[in-house]
């Protein structure tokens, strides 16, 4: 059996897809197991085999004493018997999932894939993808027959960016098979690497579709805050004090409004949809969660804009700080950041922004948004809007915003890391 055969290092295992979720498993793999890291993108291989991260999560002693190759060389992976797929699964501009990236490492996998071989794909996607779409590839490209010479099996990441207490090894880990006895040996293998155990899910699908939902859950209660911090604002009701009072009762779910972007939550609802909308059915819950999460920049915006007009100034002549454009707090990710959407509605309203992220790479926001970052913040602004909740913002206090502004400031908190003040600059949070 391929775990026995892995335990004695007579087989090998390839992980394809070095990111945020293919890196850390490599690596925890590889304390255990011989381990391929393989990624396209030669770049990012030459800084792992110096022993650094590409996305900023792992410190350098994390490569130490691995028992790991890395390599962008495609031959490489004939070597490995148990293949690990975890590439990112975005959407398009159309919000349609774009499954190019995962079709293209199918098919490198499909060409290394020899008789005996496992693969187990880790990329969000809707149910049914791995069957209807992935184990196809892996037929064509390696001639083989599914099930007669290879085995296929889910386990959906459950990576936490910037979570330094929840790594890959202490999170519960799902598994599944494409029968029982692939989802046994897939089991063993990552039941020797995660501590917090291993749950073994009903068919493939069933795995596929416990990945998806746990992030459109997620998207649709902070959608349900966000319209309630439209409604409160319009009532001048604090929608945080309303959630701390209301989060007394035992039951109460604890979420709160914000900016939801990134690559799982602000994206795998779409693949949910999509799936729907092929089988005929239109889903109105998601659908109206997703509408107003998209929503939020541009009612931040237009908010601002009210709030300067009231001052009597125009916008054609406000400058604007923003704090932060990564995803979420402490991480360098800007995938889908929501921030940069932000951003360009207030441009659209003739508003001058700089935007300020130690975190954020420079070149990469100029790349992807065409923004560019300021070093340090400027002075003489109309407003601040703290948008991500790095952990060196929490230092700061009403003094450092109002040394930063002219007259009458204001600070949009947009993550409620400040108690509201009235000294001196006009607080406003969702």
């Amino acid at each position: 059996m391929v775990y026995e055969a892995l335990k004695k290092n007579e087989k090998r295992i390839a992980v394809i897809g070095l990111g945020y979720v293919g890196l850390p498993l490599a690596l925890e793999f590889a304390k255990k197991f011989e381990v391929i890291g393989f990624d396209i993108n030669a770049d990012r291989i030459a800084m792992m085999e110096a022993g650094e991260d590409p996305s900023n999560e792992l410190e350098s002693d994390a490569f130490l004493n691995k028992n790991i190759r890395f390599s962008a060389d495609q031959t490489d992976l004939r070597n490995a018997h148990f293949f690990i797929v975890a590439v990112p699964t975005p959407v398009d501009e159309h919000k349609v999932p774009n499954l190019t990236p995962l079709l293209r490492a199918t098919q490198t996998v499909g060409k290394a894939l020899k008789r005996g071989d496992y693969v187990v794909f880790e990329s969000t996607v809707y149910p049914g993808c791995t069957e209807e779409d992935c184990i196809p590839i892996l037929e064509e490209e390696s001639g083989l027959k599914f099930e007669t010479d290879f085995k296929v099996g889910y386990s959906p990441e459950r990576i936490n960016p910037g979570d330094k207490e929840h790594t890959v090894d202490k999170i519960l880990k799902i598994v599944s098979g494409s029968d029982p006895v692939s989802c046994s040996e897939i089991g063993k293998v990552y039941g020797e690497i995660i501590t917090a155990g291993i749950y073994e899910a009903s068919s493939i699908k069933v795995a596929e579709a416990a990945k998806v939902i746990e992030n459109t859950q997620r998207d649709l209660n902070i959608s349900f805050m966000n319209e309630l911090s439209i409604i409160f604002d319009r009532m001048g009701i604090d929608t945080q004090e309303v959630l701390k009072a209301a989060g007394t009762k035992w039951n109460f779910l604890k979420f709160y409004p914000g900016l939801v972007g990134g690559h799982c939550i602000g994206v795998d609802p779409y693949y949910l949809l999509h799936k729907a909308k092929e089988l005929g059915y239109d889903p109105q819950v998601i659908l109206s969660g997703r509408r107003i999460n998209d929503s939020m920049p541009s009612f931040i915006a237009k908010r601002l804009v009210q709030m300067m007009i009231q001052r009597g100034k125009s916008p054609q002549k406000t400058r604007v700080l923003v704090l932060g454009i990564t995803f979420k707090e402490n991480v360098s990710d800007i995938r889908n950041s929501k921030v940069a959407d932000l951003i360009k509605e207030l441009e659209a309203y003739s508003i001058k922004v700089d935007v300020s992220d130690s975190y954020a790479d420079a070149a990469e926001v100029k790349h992807e948004y065409d923004l560019d970052l300021c070093d340090q913040p400027g002075t003489g602004y109309d407003a601040v809007i703290v948008a991500v909740n790095h952990s060196q913002y929490a230092n700061y206090d009403e003094e450092y915003f109002k040394g930063l502004c002219n007259e009458d400031p204001i600070l949009m908190d947009l993550k409620g890391i400040y108690p509201p003040t009235k000294n001196g600059l006009t607080y406003w949070r969702l």
